[in-house]
């Protein structure tokens, strides 16, 4: 006697095969669509790049301008460049997440609410000359109110004067937090300073209520008290020894930290 079309059999076995077609289809088109992906976050990537550099503009070739910037990974504990990874290939995100090639951050050492930090960095820079460069772009990540905030800053060839800002991705609370990428707070950063004096360690640079009034001084961000503070905490992070202060060094023409007490330590030999 055939089943009625109606049996719990026959309902479950309709439902399992569209199930499964359905997850054939699915699957497939995410992996057609995985280079096309790939292509436009890479695109993103690019135009985020331009962008804090004040170099995007709309309709541009975004290829063809980046090709003027060059890619370079740091080390981050030394301040050199090093060749053992490819720039437009590696991940510094990813490369944290490995105990083998990151450390990890805790107490006051962890300012910027990261747990691990990667031991290369890539950076970005503007000109003909890499070794004297137009604009320096950084990578910076940390926490915020909500989360992780991932963005660049782009400094002029002093490593110490700001170019932009600008923040890919957050997860900041609508017309509060998220003004970070509001035009006209960014536009605050152009001219500001990273360090108050040129023999300076730590970062001055810093959000401040009621009106900045110095160069190392940018507005905070109104009713958001957390995101201006994990704003003002990653750039103080990211700009000094812990991050890109050994690297900064070089372009703000004076002896990094650790060559400064490589020096004393040979004085007081000497002396000895």
């Amino acid at each position: 006697m055939a089943q009625s079309n109606n049996s719990i059999k026959k309902i479950l076995t309709v439902a399992f095969a569209l199930c499964i077609v359905c997850s054939v289809i699915v699957s497939t088109a995410a992996v057609a669509l995985r280079p096309m992906q790939q292509l436009n976050q890479e695109l993103d990537r690019k135009t985020n790049i331009l962008s804090v550099a004040n170099l995007y503009e709309e309709g541009m070739d975004v290829e063809a301008e980046f090709e003027k910037i060059t890619a370079r990974v740091v080390d981050l504990r030394t301040g050199e460049y090093t060749d053992e990874f490819d720039p437009d290939t590696y991940n510094s995100f990813e490369a944290a997440r490995d105990p083998a090639s990151s450390r990890t951050l805790s107490g006051d050492r962890d300012i910027a609410g990261l747990s691990r930090q990667e031991n290369f960095s890539t950076v970005y820079l503007v000109g003909e000359d890499p070794d004297d460069p137009e604009q320096i772009i950084l990578p910076i990540r940390g926490q915020g109110l909500w989360g992780l905030m991932r963005g660049y800053i782009s400094l002029e060839g002093d490593g110490n004067t700001f170019v932009g800002i600008t923040y890919y991705e957050h997860s900041e609370t609508p017309g509060l937090g998220a003004e970070v990428n509001n035009p006209r707070w960014q536009a605050q950063w152009e001219g500001k300073e990273v360090f108050a004096d040129d023999q300076a360690v730590a970062p001055a640079i810093s959000l401040v209520k009621g009106g900045a009034s110095e160069s190392t001084e940018v507005d905070a961000l109104s009713g958001a008290t957390l995101t201006s503070r994990g704003v003002t905490n990653m750039l103080k992070f990211w700009l000094s020894p812990e991050g890109f202060g050994e690297y900064l060094a070089r372009f703000r023409g004076e002896v990094s930290p650790d060559e400064a007490q490589d020096a004393d330590v040979e004085l007081e030999s000497e002396g000895a």
